[in-house]
C-alpha cells in the first residue's frame, strides 16, 4: 500500500480523498492555489504546497507544477479525482515516467474511452448496443445532411473528444442542420481543441443511466449495480439516484452484464462509469465511458456499502478487488443533490462569502462538502460547493428525508440551489419517478 499520495484537486473531492487515505493509514498532500490558501483540503491533508495562481490553467491544470510537488514531498501516488486532469492521458503518462502512480486506469484506457468514435466502436465488439450512428467524424455539413437523411430526424451531433454537453447540439429538421454543426464544431474547438464531431439518432425523452464499474489489475471486474442521472439541465446533472426506479430486474441485470462486457473487453482497471441512454420501452443505448470516479458515487456508496474511493486506491496500488459479484448487495434508495452557489432561477454562478453556515444531520444523510461559515466561494471555479446525499429503505422514504434534510440546510450571504431542489423533491411528477433528461424544460417550478 502507499505511504502518501498527492491529491490533484481541489473542494469536496479533495476532501472525500483525504478521509479515504487518513482511514487507510495513507498520508496526504493536498495542492491548492494560492487563492485556495484557507481551502479545507489544504488544512486537513497531512501536508500542503501552493503550486499557482487562482486561474485553473496556472495551478490545477499546471502538469509540471502538480509533478514537482509529488516530487518535493515524496509522494508515492496522485490521485486526480474528478475534472482537471483526472481523463488526460498524458498526465497519467507523465505520472508512470516519473515514477508515480496515477490513481486511475491506463493511458490508454483514458485515451480509448476519450474517443468517442473509438469508445464506441470498442464497445461494439463487446455486443453492447449503441443508437444508429457514426462511426468516424463527420467532416462537412454536406455529410452530415446525408447521414442525418439516412438514419432520420431527430438526431444528435456530439463532440468526438466531448464532455458535459459541450459540442452537443439535438436537430430536429434539415434546415437547422447547418447552423447546429457549424456550433457544435466551434463548441468542441474551444472546450477540448478538437473540431471533430460524430453524429447518432436522437433518443427522444430518455432516462441516463450509468452503471459503476470497479475492475483491477488482474482481470476482475464487477459493477455496483446503477444511477438514474435523469434531472439534468444542459446536459449537466442535478439530482442523482440509485438505483433507477423503473428498471425492470431483467433489464438492469442485462445493462449490468453489457457493463461488464464493455469493460473487460478493453481491459479496465480502476473505478470507471458505463453511461447509457433508456428509452421509453427500457431498451438501452451505450453512450460513453467516463474513466474515473464521478461526482455521483455516494449513491452508490450508500446503496451498497462499497467505499469505492478506498478501492480505486487499493487497485492502484496492485491489489486485488475485495469483493466479488456476489458479494455485492444492494439495500433501500439514495438520492444525491448538487448544492450550488447559483441563482435558483437564473443558474448563474453566485460567488460570495458565506454567513451563518448549517448543514442537516440526522439518520441517512450525508454531506460532502468543503465549505464553512465565513468561508469565500471563489469565482474561479465550479459552482458546486456541496453534496446532499439521503439513504431510506425505500425511494419514497427517500424523497421525504432529501426534502426535510434540504428544509434544514442553512447557507447564508449567496444564492444557492436548495430552493430550485426542495421544488423538485414535492413535484408531482419527480415523486411518481417520470422524469426524462428532459425534464427540467418541460415543467415549471
Amino acid at each position: 500500500m502507499f505511504h502518501k499520495i498527492l491529491i490533484a484537486n481541489r473542494g469536496e473531492i479533495a476532501l472525500r480523498i483525504i478521509r479515504a487515505c487518513k482511514e487507510l493509514g495513507i498520508r496526504t498532500v493536498a495542492v491548492h492555489s494560492d487563492a485556495d490558501k484557507d481551502a479545507l483540503h489544504a488544512k486537513l491533508a497531512d501536508e500542503s504546497i501552493c503550486i499557482g495562481r487562482a486561474p485553473s490553467s496556472e495551478s490545477y491544470l499546471n502538469m509540471k507544477a502538480i509533478i514537482s510537488a509529488a516530487e518535493v514531498t515524496d509522494a508515492e501516488a496522485i490521485h486526480p479525482g474528478y475534472g482537471f486532469l483526472s481523463e488526460n492521458a498524458e498526465f497519467a503518462e507523465i505520472c508512470q515516467n516519473c515514477g508515480l502512480t496515477f490513481i486511475g486506469p491506463t493511458p490508454e484506457n483514458i485515451r480509448l474511452m476519450g474517443d468517442k468514435i473509438a469508445g464506441r466502436q470498442s464497445v461494439i465488439k463487446s455486443g453492447v448496443p449503441i443508437l444508429p450512428g457514426t462511426k468516424d467524424n463527420v467532416p462537412s455539413v454536406e455529410e452530415a445532411q446525408k447521414i442525418a437523411e439516412k438514419i432520420g430526424f431527430p438526431v444528435i451531433i456530439k463532440a468526438t473528444a466531448g464532455g458535459g454537453g459541450k459540442g452537443m447540439k439535438v436537430v430536429h429538421s434539415p434546415a437547422s442542420l447547418p447552423n447546429q454543426f457549424a456550433m457544435a464544431r466551434a463548441e468542441a474547438q474551444a472546450a477540448f481543441g478538437n473540431a471533430d464531431v460524430y453524429i447518432e439518432k436522437y433518443c427522444e425523452r430518455p432516462r441516463h443511466v450509468e452503471i459503476q464499474i470497479l475492475g483491477d489489475k488482474f482481470g476482475n471486474i464487477i459493477h455496483l449495480g446503477e444511477r438514474d442521472c435523469s434531472i439534468q439541465r444542459r446536459h449537466q446533472k442535478l439530482i442523482e439516484e440509485a438505483p433507477c426506479p423503473v428498471l425492470p430486474d431483467k433489464v438492469r441485470k442485462r445493462l449490468c452484464d453489457c457493463a461488464v462486457a464493455a469493460a473487460k473487453a478493453i481491459g479496465y482497471n480502476s473505478a470507471g462509469t458505463m453511461e447509457f441512454l433508456l428509452d421509453k420501452d427500457h431498451n438501452f443505448y451505450f453512450m460513453e465511458m467516463n474513466t474515473r470516479i464521478q461526482v455521483e458515487h455516494p449513491v452508490t456508496e450508500a446503496i451498497t456499502g462499497v467505499d469505492i474511493v478506498k478501492e480505486q486506491i487499493r487497485i492502484a496500488a496492485g491489489l486485488p478487488l475485495r469483493y466479488k459479484q456476489k458479494d455485492i448487495k444492494f439495500h433501500g434508495h439514495a438520492i444525491e443533490c448538487r448544492i450550488n452557489a447559483e441563482d435558483p432561477v437564473k443558474f448563474t454562478p453566485f460567488p460570495g462569502k458565506i454567513d451563518g453556515y448549517h448543514p442537516p444531520g440526522g439518520l441517512g444523510v450525508r454531506i460532502d462538502s468543503a465549505v464553512y461559515d465565513q468561508y469565500t466561494v471563489l469565482p474561479n471555479y465550479d459552482s458546486m460547493i456541496a453534496k446532499l446525499i439521503v439513504h431510506a429503505d425505500t425511494r419514497e422514504e427517500a424523497i421525504k428525508r432529501m426534502a426535510r434534510a434540504l428544509d434544514e440546510y442553512i447557507i447564508g450571504g449567496i444564492k444557492t440551489t436548495i430552493e430550485f431542489h426542495q421544488k423538485i423533491m414535492n413535484n408531482a411528477d419527480f415523486i411518481e419517478g417520470d422524469i426524462d433528461t428532459g425534464f427540467l424544460e418541460r415543467i415549471k417550478l
